[in-house]
């Protein structure tokens, strides 16, 4: 196939491409350029490339004709113009878009940029459009910003570059909390950013239909709203000091007397979305939940149930029969209506929190049940997803489920979803069985989970690959997405904010798959100006050696960095919330009484970061306690129950263990559960020490019986921090902790007189 117009140019860039990056050109540092998820690699060249309006991009025929136009839209918002088109190299200053089949990765592109020429190479238009948002990370970070630059630096690199995952997604919950079409849009626009390739769209729950289905109106007539429900009236009260919860008015209606709230897409404004993102190259995945989450349906359509009922079971709703052909007839005619609105290979069905009990006593689950000699509801369940799977396939599409689909047996070629992290070997039986396994474990790819401290070391060094795969069946893991869902996020800011910064972690973790943790934080700090430039609420960074609960013998002092040089640390001592005009905490600030200061960080345009609630007390060293013989360890007693919280768990302790650390024994895990610890730190030294407890759900340590962090109730994984003053000797320690199901992350770290985090050594534990 015939490239270029002339042999001559052919010669030239092929030179340009292949000969340029092995002269002048080293190894960099790789804090050098502000690029996430970093190159595969990278080598500096010498000078710069300069784009002006003058400059042209080259390329022949149609192939990368989307891809020019992306260019073109991105470099407009600089230069006031796109730039022009032609099919020859005509001088210099040109960017050339040249198909490649040498790049056998489908994602895969070569950038060479020379003072002269910016070749951008790939066998697929995908790979020529991830070179461009390369691109897109080199130029400056002043994107919309309606002004003119008239002329923009690429410095002179040559990058080699392909994913190390084939699915790299993120999940939006829109059933919850409806988010408008223009901020789907805003997202797949960010996403294509940090070379995303799939958005996994939650279109229907209990909560709201949120996609117009023409063969079943009263779908979004009547399932797309509700009323104020307990989910918006807990974002209400946070909204009285936060106004990201507050419920957006432009998707609260008047009907017929009542206040509802909700939206849905019309077929049409879902179409446009989806061609949005195919021209970024981002695949949109529908679910349509079912066999359960379907009371938004159900409300309209009772017929899809055993009996006609539609209410909340002990933990979910009822779900819908799969012993009626009715129930397929309805399901098939919603498929095909979402096929013909998202082109994508892959659909989702869902199949996850199917309360089966519903089923248990209905005549024509008994009958059905006895003629296709089903035993129990779980193989009733798996009859569904599979013949549903079936239906998929006929229109050659291909079934995703969340990983209770494995329950009772599935055919190996739908996808599995793994999410439950209390289920370990649901991705390892999934691999083996030959599924294709996409990994989003909710700790800590949940993004809808409260961020703190350690969320983005946890995302960033999350291992998609589980331990227990051989090579051969670790290729079924095709990659991971982080998730993102909406009862506590009812607003684009709210959802900003969760999910920024952690899916550029994400992003390094998926394309790069390297441990490059420290040149990923420095890179970090440069891509917060470009997020302003978009308006993303994203959340600010953490202000380091902040202690919730600190104490002091005589006096303190409170002296904290700021995250980042442009923001501006404010703090209030009277209980009430930082705000613009708060006191600047500019230099260290003595503390020699007990306190209470709510500090925040905050942003030249006047964000807020978080408020950091900051509680000081003066304490005496604690006397050691007086123990005639010890051992190595402390006591480890398990409760086996439901608790609500720490302070609930009572009755007589199942079973006891010594443990040498603060950990969870694997003989002890169960769904819920409480264990307390006990026993003695032997303190090395006189000091003011500061503990680090995370865990999910609650804990509460107490050091030489006085309380030092209360990290109580149930929650996902997340860190608290307190101090104690403690003289050297042996010191009471007691550990309470509460496993509501499914996390059992619980760990302890400690620092003393303002040294780094660090675990406990084991010798320290006694009892």
């Amino acid at each position: 196939m015939k490239i270029y117009s002339t042999g001559k140019v052919i010669f030239a860039i092929f030179f340009l491409s292949f000969i340029l990056p092995l002269a002048g050109q080293t190894k960099i540092n790789d804090t050098q350029y502000p690029l996430i998820p970093y190159p595969t690699n990278i080598v500096d060249g010498i000078g710069a490339f300069n784009i002006t309006e003058k400059s042209t991009i080259v390329s022949t025929g149609k192939r990368f004709d989307n891809e020019i136009e992306q260019l073109n839209l991105l470099l407009k918002q600089y230069l006031g113009k796109p730039l022009k088109r032609n099919d020859k190299v005509a001088g210099s200053k040109a960017i050339v878009f040249r198909y490649d089949p040498k790049i056998t990765a489908p994602e895969g592109y070569k950038l060479n940029v020379t003072s002269d020429l910016i070749v951008l190479s790939a066998s697929q238009s995908v790979g020529i459009f991830r070179g461009v948002e390369t691109i897109r990370q080199l130029l400056p970070s002043v994107e919309k910003s309606n002004k003119i630059v008239p002329t923009l630096t690429i410095p002179a690199l040559f990058i080699s570059d392909q994913p190390a995952f084939e699915w790299r997604g993120m999940h939006l919950d829109v059933s919850r909390h409806f988010f408008s079409s223009d901020y789907l849009k805003k997202f797949i626009d960010l996403l294509a950013l940090y070379k995303f390739n799939k958005l996994h769209l939650h279109l229907t729950d209990d909560q709201g239909w949120r996609i117009e289905i023409k063969k079943y109106p009263k779908l979004t007539e009547e399932g797309a709203w509700r009323t104020f429900n307990n989910q918006d009236s807990a974002c209400l009260v946070r909204a009285k000091t936060n106004s990201d919860f507050i419920i957006d008015p432009k998707h609260i209606i008047e009907k017929d007397g009542k206040t509802l709230y909700g939206g849905f897409y019309t077929q049409e404004e879902m179409k446009s979305v989806v061609a949005y993102a195919l021209a970024r190259h981002i695949d949109i995945i529908p679910e349509i939940d079912m066999p359960g989450h379907m009371m938004a349906a159900i409300t309209s359509y009772p017929f899809l149930t055993a009996n006609g009922e539609n209410k909340w079971g002990k933990y979910f709703t009822t779900p819908i029969c799969p012993c009626k052909e009715s129930t397929f007839e309805f399901a098939q005619d919603i498929f095909t209506e979402i096929m013909e609105i998202f082109p994508s290979k892959y659909i989702h069905i869902g199949g996850d929190e199917v309360d089966r009990r519903f089923w248990e006593q209905a005549d024509s689950c008994k009958t059905l049940m006895g003629k296709l000699n089903i035993h129990t509801t779980g193989e009733l369940q798996s009859y569904f997803i599979n013949r549903m799977e079936k239906f998929f396939n006929s229109k050659g599409r291909k079934l995703i489920g969340w990983d209770e689909i494995l329950e009772d047996g599935i055919s190996s070629t739908a996808m599995v979803m793994y999410w439950r992290t209390w289920v370990p070997d649901a991705p390892v039986k999934a691999a083996k069985n030959g599924n294709k396994v996409v990994m989003s474990p909710g700790n800590p790819l949940y993004f809808d989970n409260d961020p703190d401290r350690n969320s983005l070391y946890e995302v960033y060094h999350f291992n998609p690959i589980p331990a227990k795969l051989s090579v051969a069946e670790a290729q079924g893991v095709i990659g991971a997405q982080g998730n993102i869902w909406s009862e506590r996020i009812p607003t684009e800011s709210r959802a900003d904010y969760m999910i920024f910064p952690r899916i550029t972690a994400l992003a390094e973790l998926l394309w790069t798959h390297k441990n490059n943790y420290n040149s990923y934080l420095h890179r970090l700090k440069m891509h917060y100006p470009r997020l302003d430039a978009l308006n993303v609420s994203y959340r600010l960074p953490d202000i380091d050696g902040l202690i919730e609960r600190n104490v002091f013998v005589n006096a303190t002092v409170l002296n904290l960095p700021k995250p980042l040089p442009n923001l501006t640390l404010r703090y209030t001592t009277d209980g009430s919330l930082p705000e613009r005009n708060s006191t600047v905490l500019a230099g260290p600030l003595e503390i020699n009484k007990n306190s209470e200061i709510r500090v925040a960080a905050f942003s030249e345009n006047g964000r807020r970061g978080d408020v950091n609630d900051l509680h000081y007390n003066q304490q005496t060293l604690a006397i050691p306690a007086q123990a005639t013989s010890v051992a190595d360890g402390l006591t480890c007693n398990f409760f086996l129950g439901e608790f609500k919280n720490v302070k609930s768990i009572s009755g007589v302790a199942k079973s006891a263990a010594t443990v040498h650390g603060v950990n969870v024994p694997k003989e002890f895990e169960a769904p819920s559960f409480g264990l307390k610890y006990r026993g003695f730190l032997n303190i090395p030294e006189d000091g003011i020490y500061s503990f680090y407890l995370n865990c999910d759900d609650g804990g509460i340590l107490e050091i030489a019986n006085r309380e030092v962090i209360d990290n109580d109730g149930p929650h996902a994984p997340f860190e608290k921090t307190g101090q104690v003053a403690l003289k050297k000797g042996l010191q009471l320690f007691a550990l309470d902790f509460m496993e509501g199901g499914g996390g059992y992350t619980l760990k302890l770290r400690y620092s003393v007189n303002g040294s780094q985090p660090m675990e406990i050594p084991t010798s320290w534990f006694k009892y």
